[in-house]
């Protein structure tokens, strides 16, 4: 199984640096007091599309050919990737095909439809994704762009950390949510190449704890009827990013759905920035108290702000 290097994510970064925002990194003063740390937000709720996925999206669609593209892309997704799939395809002008859970939020349907997305719904199953993407692919020629599971995508993720590290080298302790492991398998590369001694740790909630099982198993557990609000973390984590995670995440943990909706509802009131339940997660577990942050400066990694306000989380 091939492993991104070094390399690797400096390419995906000069690839995708003209598509994407550098995404700011914020401090709360607020937060500091409370936790006795220093915390550095990267906020990739800011980025384009609003979410971190474009990194890995445009990495993977433009290390194509032209001649692999002339079909289109296609993926399943419950909304992020999918938008931000769409969002590549546009700028290579390809159809992008995805197949959403007909649970996904209706912003991020909207939102793929917006890019030119062809959307094709599904029960909301690992299962039923994978099915309905066959008959999709078959039907349409697609190139299957992977939301988690592979090697570019992994190789894309990772620059978003790796700007984290480079303006900030003091990081001891470095945070992301975890799903199918994209985010925390390239967070976790670019802390190794990157960084010096950094701690980096998955988090998960409680009611989608696939990745916790995996990590403390040894082996991979997939998910089964995942219930959670934070709707980019239900799917199972994926096979090249538990193989980069057993060997250099530091532990993965795992917090109760009140913890993230106490999490997203304080960094929407005191740092007046909008951010979806995924997002949530890491900080959910510093409100759980479940890491060590006393006199740390602590990276967290906001994976997205894709949230409907039309819809009551609290």
């Amino acid at each position: 199984m091939r492993i991104p290097g070094k390399s690797d994510i400096l390419t995906a970064e000069g690839r995708i640096k003209e598509y994407i925002n550098k995404t700011p990194v914020l401090s709360s003063r607020t937060f500091n007091k409370m936790f006795g740390a220093d915390f550095l937000f990267k906020c990739e709720n800011f980025q384009k599309t609003g979410s971190f996925k474009v990194r890995g999206a445009i990495n993977s669609v433009f290390s194509l050919s032209g001649k692999d593209l002339g079909n289109g892309v296609a993926t399943h997704s419950s909304g992020n990737h999918a938008q931000a799939l769409a969002y590549a395809a546009s700028l290579k002008r390809v159809e992008a095909y995805t197949v959403m859970p007909v649970t996904a939020p209706e912003i991020k349907i909207n939102a793929v439809k917006g890019y030119g997305g062809v959307i094709t719904f599904c029960e909301p199953t690992l299962d039923s994704r994978k099915k309905t993407l066959e008959k999709v692919i078959a039907e349409t020629g697609a190139v299957e762009i992977h939301p988690y599971d592979k090697f570019e995508i992994v190789s894309g993720q990772a620059t978003a950390a790796k700007e984290l590290i480079e303006e900030n080298e003091n990081i001891a302790i470095l945070l992301a949510p975890v799903g199918g492991g994209g985010l925390l398998a390239g967070t976790s590369l670019a802390a190794k190449y990157f960084g010096k001694n950094i701690k980096v740790i998955g988090c998960e909630p409680d009611g989608a704890d696939d990745a916790y099982k995996s990590f403390k198993t040894g082996k991979i557990i997939p998910s089964v009827n995942p219930q959670t609000i934070a709707d980019g973390l239900l799917t199972s984590l994926g096979e090249i990013n538990y193989e980069i995670i057993k060997e250099n995440v530091h532990d993965i943990i795992t917090v109760s759905e009140e913890s993230i909706k106490a999490a997203m509802k304080l960094i929407w009131e005191r740092m007046k920035i909008i951010i979806e339940p995924s997002s949530a997660v890491p900080f959910a577990a510093i409100l759980e108290e479940k890491i060590d942050v006393k006199d740390k400066n602590v990276g967290i990694i906001i994976s997205g702000g894709n949230v409907d306000l039309n819809k009551s989380y609290f």
